[in-house]
């Protein structure tokens, strides 16, 4: 990544509001991030967190309560992002009594970079007939047409919220990698939401960890792997002791037994035993740093607001929460 990366996504202190009157609450507050053009970014978090709000607000069908959300450069919800920015909706809401041809024509019709070979590919996925409505379809073949039309929209900016959670593995896989073409092929961009961390870890390039109402991690995910290590007691005693020790921040207690593994931010590399400590998978970032609320959020390097401009540059590369 350059200091200059052009930006798809981009949020400055962003607040996002969910509910009705009196119970009208705010899920998200003084949210700041970066999702760089051509990056898979997967947004991740327990359910509530915020993610699914987002995303609608990234779209545009939720206006921010504060702050500022741009998208390619405009606001997002701007008149110019109609044909740019395609929304899968984790309810698929697709009009029942239509037919899949019915639906294709609609997408011909509203979008100027209609690709009916792209939709049609993820129809075969699901073996959808051409002649059957929405509402008779399963929830996984609902899944597929949902983002047939969105893939067929060549947009430059693809918003997915949990939108292979009912798919088949087989078919989840070769969906996925149908849509990471795309984006390999065209340098578009894909924002997802997703429970499936295994997916993901094979699939994204970024990462937003949203948790407790803020971004607790965001970046490109080999910076934030790379900032962190699995260390056992000795290991632990090792950095925290000695003339020149790393400078590390356990997150959480990682459950593999028999070896009692911590796992631990670093701010400084030495050359150390410590070194050469095992990296966590995704699944093991994100759950500890679940599971350790009072632990601060990170930005990584690549994706710290000082490296573009942003007012803060107090360089702790601390999220904003």
């Amino acid at each position: 990544m350059t200091a200059h990366a052009p930006t798809a996504v981009q949020a400055e202190g962003v607040g996002l509001r969910a509910g009705r009157g009196a119970r009208r609450r705010e899920l998200l507050a003084d949210c700041t991030f970066r999702v760089p053009r051509g990056a898979v970014c997967g947004i991740v978090g327990p359910n509530g967190a915020g993610k699914s709000l987002l995303l609608s607000a990234a779209a545009g069908l939720v206006r921010p309560g504060s702050g500022r959300l741009t998208v390619l450069g405009q606001p997002a919800g701007a008149d110019a992002l109609l044909a740019e920015v395609a929304f899968v909706d984790q309810h698929r809401p697709l009009y029942p009594r239509l037919r899949t041809a019915e639906l294709l024509a609609m997408g011909r019709d509203l979008n100027p970079r209609w690709d009916r070979e792209r939709a049609a590919e993820l129809l075969e996925l699901g073996r959808i007939p051409l002649d059957s409505r929405a509402g008779s379809l399963s929830g996984g073949q609902r899944s597929l047409l949902a983002l047939a039309l969105a893939r067929g929209k060549r947009p430059r900016l693809l918003l997915l919220d949990e939108p292979l959670s009912d798919l088949d593995p087989l078919v989840r896989r070769a969906a996925l990698g149908l849509l990471l073409g795309d984006v390999a092929e065209g340098g578009g961009t894909v924002l997802l939401s997703s429970h499936v961390l295994g997916d993901l870890e094979e699939a994204i390039d970024h990462l937003l960890l949203i948790d407790g109402g803020r971004i607790r991690l965001a970046g490109e995910l080999s910076e934030l792997l790379a900032a962190h290590r699995l260390l056992d007691r000795l290991g632990l005693l090792e950095c925290q002791a000695g003339p020149a020790p790393w400078r590390v921040h356990p997150v959480d207690p990682v459950d593999v037994e028999p070896r009692h593994l911590t796992l631990v931010r670093v701010d400084q590399e030495i050359q150390t035993r410590a070194a050469d400590a095992e990296l966590p998978s995704l699944e093991e970032l994100v759950v500890s740093y679940l599971r350790s609320p009072a632990v601060a959020g990170w930005l990584a390097p690549g994706m710290r607001p000082e490296r573009y401009g942003d007012a803060d540059r107090t360089g702790t590369g601390t999220v904003a929460a």
